[in-house]
């Protein structure tokens, strides 16, 4: 091989090479996002099962409600359809929430059907952070999923948001600027280990507003004060962690 060819081919092999090292990450993310943005869809859509049925978990003359674990699956995977626009593809990890639903509904029988009782302190916010818990131990610390929110309207100390979670809720989400529900992601370490990092904000519903509405200090029916919360405001996030 001459000297010329010899260049030609150096900077050949160099151009392939570094357009693996620009690729590869990108398409890592690329799955990376596409997993996140489905499992908070999946994590919404379950969610918003127990919302929808809050009136009659509360109904006190009624017994057996139909909220058992399958139930409660299928109606997740019917509003996740809604949602994404396409059925759920059912991945080991979307296996694992649809699991962990299951048996948060299974313990939660005797509690929800029980007659002569109004509210039964299971609500949404509830539901979900059990929902959390037993994913992220089914996951085997390979994946975790936790509701958080600005730190004035986090109620459980478990929920409270880590250092990265509250900068991207105050400088981002907060920000006048930034694009309304629009999720936000990056590699970022967590106590030392690095994870890709997705995090959703939510904002208050109507439903939301029972609770953290106005007026300020005001009990809820949970006997919690009120935050004072406004409709449309942000009032949470849903933060997923992938770890690499």
């Amino acid at each position: 091989m001459n000297t010329q060819s010899y260049i030609q081919f150096a900077l050949l092999k160099l151009v392939l090479v570094t357009s693996l090292i620009a690729v590869n990450p990108v398409v890592i993310a690329a799955d990376d996002e596409a997993v996140s943005k489905s499992l908070t869809t999946l994590f919404r859509a379950s969610r918003k099962v127990i919302s929808d049925n809050q009136s009659m978990i509360n109904d006190e003359s009624k017994g057996e409600k139909g909220l058992s674990g399958a139930a409660v699956a299928q109606m997740a995977m019917d509003n996740y359809q809604k949602a994404a626009g396409s059925p759920l593809a059912k991945n080991p990890a979307e296996n694992a929430m649809l699991a962990a639903v299951k048996e948060v509904m299974a313990d939660a029988q005797d509690l929800i059907n029980q007659q002569g009782v109004g509210f039964k302190g299971f609500l949404p916010a509830v539901f979900a952070r059990q929902v959390a818990t037993r994913f992220s131990q089914k996951m085997s610390g390979s994946m975790t999923i936790k509701l958080t929110a600005p730190k004035k309207y986090v109620r459980n100390r478990a929920n409270r948001p880590d250092k990265w979670e509250h900068n991207i809720i105050e400088a981002k989400f907060s920000s006048e600027g930034y694009e309304r529900g629009k999720p936000f992601s990056e590699s970022a370490a967590i106590k030392g280990k690095m994870a890709f990092r997705y995090i959703l904000p939510e904002y208050y519903g109507e439903s939301c507003l029972g609770c953290h509405g106005k007026p300020e200090g005001e009990l809820d029916i949970t006997g919690g004060k009120k935050e004072g919360g406004v409709l449309g405001e942000l009032g949470g996030a849903i933060s997923l962690a992938i770890f690499k």
